[in-house]
């Protein structure tokens, strides 16, 4: 007889695998979880355009001392410069030379547009640069930069808020002084035409608009400050090294700018054309100096916020 041949083993029934058997004191490793939706692994209910919103940033930056104490200054100085012109008097009559100064007392308006000329070249420039400047430096010096970005909040996300908040604290400085220059001029002078040095004057109707056309081109000629502040908070971690170097660099351009000997090559200064908002203030009204000093403001502006932005990107935030 033949021996009895082995039975097939029957098919394994279908179902989970069993676990692999682990050694001891190995730990243990989960197995890899298959791909879920974009924000599987955030924490719920997060968004990252929903972080440091410009609500949460503005009300930070208010709550400032700094910005507290330019505003205190901006609101003063046209209280300074009725003092002032009430101490020394009327012109000299002696100067056969007509200034925009010398018609300051002549309205309100006239009082608001001489506030804007004496603080055009230097005492607009320091509120943009603080503003710009500090807003990102100030950070890394508080060693709290590092904690924002692990909230998480996307560095995109935080320049675009901090950058926007900063321009509209810029804007709010440079449109402060003029406004209350015209409010303190109106109650000085009382509310009338605007005289020109040139002899000629704009009636009140009128003057309002082209003043308002004059203290949006200041506005805009700072565009190339702030990019250039900007650019520096995101690159060192003093806000004084970022706000000073704004300063000085714009104080550098101004000082090129008077030496004739460039020649053409000064209408590439932003500071070539930071008093063209003059020509709002003329019978007939001019555009084109305004707008080239748009263009050569706003393209400065374009490229050093183009650097800071690659610059932040891929830094490396230690402190």
């Amino acid at each position: 007889m033949s021996a009895p041949q082995p039975s097939a083993a029957p098919p394994p029934q279908a179902g989970p695998p069993s676990p692999a058997r682990q050694q001891p004191g190995t730990p243990h490793v989960p197995p890899l979880a298959a791909p879920g939706p974009p924000d599987a692994g955030h924490a719920p209910g997060y968004r990252p355009r929903r972080t440091l919103s410009f609500r949460v940033e503005a009300v930070r930056q208010l709550r400032r001392r700094r910005t507290l104490v330019m505003a205190a200054v901006l609101a003063g100085l046209p209280l300074v410069l009725l003092a002032a012109f009430a101490i020394g008097g009327g012109p000299d009559p002696n100067r056969g030379r007509t200034t925009l100064i010398d018609t300051a007392t002549a309205s309100g308006a006239n009082f608001a547009a001489t506030a804007l000329f004496v603080s055009t070249g230097f005492l607009l420039v320091i509120p943009v640069a603080l503003f710009c400047g500090d807003t990102v430096a100030a950070e890394a010096g508080w060693s709290s930069l590092r904690y924002l970005l692990a909230a998480p909040v996307p560095r995109t996300r935080l320049l675009a808020a901090k950058l926007s908040v900063a321009l509209a604290f810029s804007a709010a400085a440079v449109v402060l002084l003029p406004a209350v220059a015209l409010a303190v001029g109106t109650a000085a002078y009382g509310w009338g035409d605007l005289r020109l040095p040139t002899g000629t004057s704009l009636e009140a109707g009128s003057a309002l608009p082209r003043l308002a056309i004059a203290v949006g081109y200041v506005l805009l000629s700072q565009l190339a400050t702030a990019g250039l502040a900007f650019w520096l908070s995101t690159a060192t971690d003093a806000p004084l090294g970022a706000v000073g170097g704004a300063v000085f660099l714009t104080i550098v351009g101004s000082v090129l700018d008077a030496v004739t000997a460039l020649g053409d090559w000064r209408d590439l200064l932003p500071a070539h054309w930071q008093y063209a908002w003059a020509d709002a203030l003329q019978p007939q009204l001019e555009w084109g100096g305004m707008v080239k000093g748009t263009v050569v403001s706003a393209s400065y502006a374009v490229v050093l916020l183009a650097l800071a932005f690659r610059g932040f990107r891929g830094k490396d935030v230690v402190s």
